[in-house]
Parts: structure tokens; C-alpha cells; sequence
């Protein structure tokens, strides 16, 4: 168990708009307590007055890779974390204007560790699971929007992510994310 801090901390990342979330987390014999959302905390430690429209729970088991996906239209904020298991989380830079176009945060995240990572609108973002399942919760700040989803190639060698898989291992995709286009032909943001 984290020891308890007053407030939520945000830890600087090698993306300066992409924030590592450290909450404060409560606990004793009974169990644990932590906010895992508070707008006036996110708006002044994180820097973003986010609006989240949609919030969304999936399940996978040890070795699925999900992503890396994105909206090319509508993009999607995304505060995003595990309340089961563990995974290595991905968010990529698709603005081509940024000066870290191209480049990736990677970070565990996992229910034991309590963190959340903010994903601004603009990233193509996904996760592999490293447990024998995780279940992984994220806040949305546009609805979904099937006609305009994105995925990039999670093993393009110029994103060169280390992806935690053994040598000759391969994840578990679905046949759009295993086909997805490398980072030089994929669709970006301005």
C-alpha cells in the first residue's frame, strides 16, 4: 500500500502534455480509499478543464495487446488506469507540429500502483497486459466514433516501443491492429 499524501501528485513525463497521476490513496486492515477523479484537482495540478463524456471498462487477458489506437476526427483526452492486474501503457505523439511528433511514453500501470495517465487529445494510446488479466478504466472527453478510428502499427521500428515480450513473442491483436499503418503512412493530426 502507497503511503498516504495529502492530495494527488503529477509527475512530469518525457512528454510535457502527457502527466503521470499519483493519487492519494488511503488505507489500513479494512481495505483502501482514493478519489480516482476530482475536477477542481485535475484542472489545477494537471493543467487541463477537462469535460469527460464517456467513461469505459474493458477486460483482457495476459499477452492482448489493445491500440495503438486514436480518432482522426474527434480526438479523445483520456485519463486512463487499471483497477485489476497490470499493463505497460503507450501513448504516442501524433501532432505533427510538436516537437516530440513520433515520440512515446511507456508506464506501467496496474491496481497496485493506484496511477493514472492523462493521454491529451492528439495521441494514439495502448496497453499490453502484463498479469494474467487486467482490467482497464478510462474517461473520455469525446463520445466514440467508429467512422473516424485509427490504428498504428504497435511494432513500427521508428516509434521503437519496448514492448515487454520476450524475444519472438507476439501479443494478441485483432486483425485491423496487427494490419494498422507504420507511423510514416498513418493519418496524424496538424
Amino acid at each position: 500500500m502507497p503511503s498516504p499524501v495529502k492530495s494527488m501528485q503529477v509527475v512530469e513525463t518525457a512528454i510535457a502534455d502527457v502527466k503521470l497521476i499519483e493519487p492519494a490513496v488511503f488505507g489500513d486492515a479494512r481495505g483502501f480509499f482514493f478519489e480516482s477523479y476530482n475536477a477542481k484537482q485535475f484542472a489545477e495540478l494537471v493543467g487541463v478543464d477537462a469535460h469527460f463524456v464517456q467513461d469505459n471498462h474493458s477486460r483482457s487477458v495476459k499477452g492482448v495487446l489493445r491500440g495503438l489506437h486514436y480518432q482522426a476526427e474527434q480526438a479523445q483526452g483520456k485519463l486512463v488506469r487499471v483497477v485489476a492486474g497490470e499493463v505497460f501503457d503507450v501513448v504516442v505523439d501524433l501532432r505533427r507540429s510538436s516537437p516530440t511528433f513520433g515520440h512515446s511514453v511507456c508506464i506501467t500501470l496496474s491496481a497496485e500502483n493506484y496511477r493514472m495517465l492523462w493521454v491529451p487529445p492528439g495521441f494514439a494510446h495502448g496497453f499490453l497486459v502484463t498479469s494474467p488479466a487486467a482490467e482497464f478504466l478510462y474517461k473520455t472527453t469525446d463520445y466514440y466514433a467508429p467512422a473516424h478510428e485509427r490504428s498504428l502499427r504497435w511494432n513500427d521500428p521508428a516509434l521503437q516501443i519496448p514492448w515487454p515480450l520476450a524475444e519472438g513473442e507476439l501479443p494478441q491483436l485483432k486483425p485491423a491492429d496487427a494490419n494498422a499503418p507504420l507511423l510514416a503512412d498513418a493519418q496524424t493530426y496538424p
